[in-house]
């Protein structure tokens, strides 16, 4: 890990989310695969760790070009039992995710290097299990695991990461309220703040538990410093805004996908992008300071959403 200050100047994350608003970046899959890596692998872009982490800086670069002021880490899918699956051993996949937060660090310091004075933070993604799985229970959760048994499995790569020293930990994408009781245990005594954002249905999780008592969950969670949704419908983000901020009392964070939709039988998206600058207003206005995209969202997408914020 480099000793050098990271490229923020040494603000934190959750200073500057009392004074304003940070544009998250956008989908690291979408990106890597517009550039032309094929990522049709269980592992997905945490692949590339290993094989191409040139690529995965390049498209941090391309997101903080675009006025994004968060990389968040190529480590969703990168876990101990997936890099073992692939014959990868324990001490080799430690160094792939801290690979993971140090290529994000690259990335900000070459932003700087091309004259970008915005301020940059890094964020270590941890994915659900399911994303470990590989076959779309990440969208549905239910395990069949106890809290105890999730805590156990998320908690090893948690430690590495945070030895890693990114600004903050981005436990997102969790499908169920049960995931995120482990997640947060698990986060306990790490020293690196955390946010938790949930993938939703509605007014509910993919596990169908109603958000309030889902976000409930991190409103006395010190180490959480925002809470929010990602990887849904852009419709799917008003209610929760507004309900997240209530039960919570924190800071927002929403990065929902596109609005296309995946056509399993033809494997290929569908439609088109429904964001709109007054979609993302609208979000701010109802307390998300952390804003960007997931799935299907690029470097276009995101420049138009720090344009909207006032942010670039």
């Amino acid at each position: 890990m480099s000793s050098e200050t990271p490229p923020s100047y040494g603000e934190p994350l959750a200073g500057a989310l009392s004074a304003g608003t940070v544009v998250l970046d956008g989908g690291m899959s979408n990106q890597l695969e517009s550039a032309g890596h094929d990522l049709s692998d269980e592992l997905w872009s945490a692949r590339l760790l290993a094989e191409r982490p040139e690529a995965i800086t390049e498209a941090h670069l391309a997101y903080f070009e675009a006025g994004a002021n968060v990389a968040i880490t190529s480590s969703y899918q990168a876990t101990f039992e997936g890099f073992a699956k692939r014959g990868i051993a324990h001490e080799e996949a430690v160094r792939l995710l801290a690979l993971s937060v140090e290529l994000a660090r690259d990335a900000a310091r070459q932003a700087r290097g091309k004259g970008i004075t915005h301020p940059l933070w890094v964020a270590a993604s941890v994915g659900p299990y399911g994303a470990m799985l590989a076959d779309g229970s990440e969208y549905r959760g239910r395990y069949g695991l106890s809290v105890a048994e999730l805590e156990r499995f998320h908690r090893p790569r948690l430690e590495v990461l945070a030895a890693a020293a990114p600004d903050v930990l981005a436990l997102e994408t969790v499908p169920d309220a049960e995931e995120a009781e482990a997640l947060l245990r698990a986060v306990r005594g790490l020293g690196v703040p955390a946010w938790l954002s949930y993938t939703v249905d509605g007014r509910q999780t993919r596990a169908g538990q109603p958000l309030e008592e889902a976000f409930a969950l991190a409103a006395d969670v010190d180490e959480v410093i925002a809470v929010g949704v990602n990887c849904c419908a852009p419709e799917d983000v008003d209610a929760a805004v507004a309900t997240a901020a209530r039960v919570t009392g924190k800071p927002v964070v929403v990065y929902p996908n596109s609005g296309e939709a995946w056509d399993a039988e033809a494997r290929a998206w569908r439609g088109r992008s429904s964001f709109t600058s007054e979609q993302v207003r609208g979000w701010r206005d109802s307390g998300a300071r952390l804003i960007g995209g997931c799935c299907r969202v690029g470097p276009e997408a995101v420049a138009s959403i720090a344009r909207a914020l006032g942010a670039a």
